[in-house]
């Protein structure tokens, strides 16, 4: 359905008056995200600000078989949130309330248009944090709709690991909850876990109960720099074996770290760079980073360089949430094709130094980071998007970038998710029998394929 029917139109204007719209502009804004393809936007957007919205919206447009597709911040990267079926954009990001902060428990519960940002500026004067950190200021929602993770996951997990309970509305209209706050049940199925991740497929996210950490008695941030990658990595592969609770370890290649320092305005040395954060009491921090520095130092590894003061870690950690915007920047009219995977991390080296010599031997432009640390790393391969033969390059680069790290064990996303662009991919992954049951579950929840269809997989017949 690309356009809406005059009757749900009519009676979605008598429901939402001025929070509904068919305007284009505001179309086209809910109609793209950070991918590169091009779709034609939702037939309407619908602005949610509490869950009986979110509930009337979903029954009317079931009623007229409308597809529902879930928006929050808009900064997936896999077309996740793309209107490929036409139907209603729901806008959840007007339900941005922080709903209970549970300090003793170290819980909290929020409305899934709230950002991260948001929810850590608000409980940081209880002495807690919420560690989940993708990079992009994302809606908690959304993250978990891909099952988010980030700079952070190494020592603190993804967003499967920090959703503790939820409540849905079904493709019917109805609300469930699933979870409590209790930190863990053997009760049922683990229904929380099936809709973390699920991409807005299964239902629409309306609250949100997460686990929350104490501040760190002691935060230190270092770079140690290199002169060659495969020893960058190898230090990453030493401290992760070793079991060295490290809370951050990011990867930049040197290239990369010269785009930002022409776009962020830095001076970080040109070479191919870990950014390191620990976590703990002065004297645990003192002993993880002495560890990895003599790790550093085996693989020819520089002596760290310092950012111990709050500012300072946060333009470093600014510096490098920035790559992104650092790389489009470099080639004017660019797109990004971006991608991520991940290996178990003794195959950490192998996968992402053979596919840095395939990227560096097509010679398209392309940025390189990566959450190393849990074996996972993002390529971005910079287009002409007009230029179809780039545009075929830069897929190939990507197929063969997933079929190796498939083949060693790995997944074709560690924290993008499928949305449109990884759809074939999961068929690799994962086998025609494990998509058989996933289209079984989704046939059972949302017979009617109204709940962002055309997502994950191909329904069949």
């Amino acid at each position: 359905m690309t356009e809406l029917s005059p009757d749900l139109a009519s009676a979605l204007q008598a429901r939402f008056g001025a929070r509904f719209s068919q305007g284009m502009a505001v179309r086209e804004q809910h109609g793209r995200d950070e991918s590169i393809f091009k779709v034609p936007p939702p037939a309407a957007v619908v602005f949610a600000e509490s869950t009986q919205d979110v509930q009337d919206a979903v029954r009317l447009c079931a009623a007229h078989r409308a597809p529902v597709i879930a928006y929050g911040a808009g900064s997936s990267v896999e077309g996740h949130l793309l209107a490929v079926q036409g139907g209603v954009s729901l806008d959840v990001s007007r339900m941005n309330h922080i709903l209970a902060v549970n300090a003793e428990d170290l819980t909290v519960t929020v409305q899934p248009g709230v950002t991260r940002e948001q929810l850590n500026e608000h409980v940081r004067h209880a002495g807690l944090f919420f560690p989940i950190d993708p990079g992009a200021n994302a809606s908690l929602g959304g993250m978990c709709a891909t099952r988010a993770s980030g700079t952070n996951a190494v020592r603190y997990g993804t967003m499967r690991d920090n959703a503790l309970a939820l409540q849905v509305v079904t493709p019917q209209g109805e609300v469930i909850r699933t979870g409590t706050r209790a930190k863990k049940s053997s009760a049922g199925y683990d229904l929380t876990r099936l809709y973390v991740g699920s991409e807005g497929t299964l239902g629409v996210i309306t609250e949100i109960t997460l686990r929350l950490y104490p501040l760190p008695e002691a935060v230190t941030a270092a770079i140690c720099t290199f002169a060659s990658l495969q020893d960058a990595v190898q230090t990453v592969i030493k401290t992760i074996q070793l079991g060295v609770p490290i809370a951050r370890v990011e990867l930049i290649d040197a290239h990369s770290v010269g785009l930002i320092n022409a776009y962020s305005k830095t001076s970080l040395r040109q070479a191919h760079m870990l950014l390191m954060e620990f976590h703990g009491s002065p004297a645990s921090v003192r002993e993880q980073a002495e560890t990895v520095q003599a790790i550093a130092h085996e693989h020819q590894g520089n002596d760290f360089e310092w950012a111990s003061a709050p500012e300072e870690r946060r333009r470093l950690w600014a510096a490098r949430h920035n790559a992104y915007f650092a790389a489009v920047s470099s080639r004017p009219g660019c797109r990004s094709i971006s991608t991520d995977v991940c290996v178990p991390i003794s195959r950490l080296a192998d996968c992402l130094l053979q596919s840095v010599d395939e990227v560096n031997a097509s010679g398209i432009p392309y940025f390189l980071v990566g959450h190393v640390g849990d074996g996972n790393f993002h390529f971005g391969y910079l287009i002409n998007p007009d230029d179809a033969s780039e545009r075929e390059r830069a897929e190939q680069l990507n197929r063969q970038l997933v079929a190796r790290a498939i083949g060693m064990g790995g997944t074709c996303s560690g924290e993008h998710g499928v949305g449109l662009h990884k759809m074939d991919f999961l068929e690799q992954e994962a086998g025609e029998g494990a998509l058989d049951v996933m289209r079984a579950i989704k046939q059972a929840l949302d017979p009617l394929n109204i709940m962002n269809p055309g997502k994950i997989f191909r329904l069949q017949g």
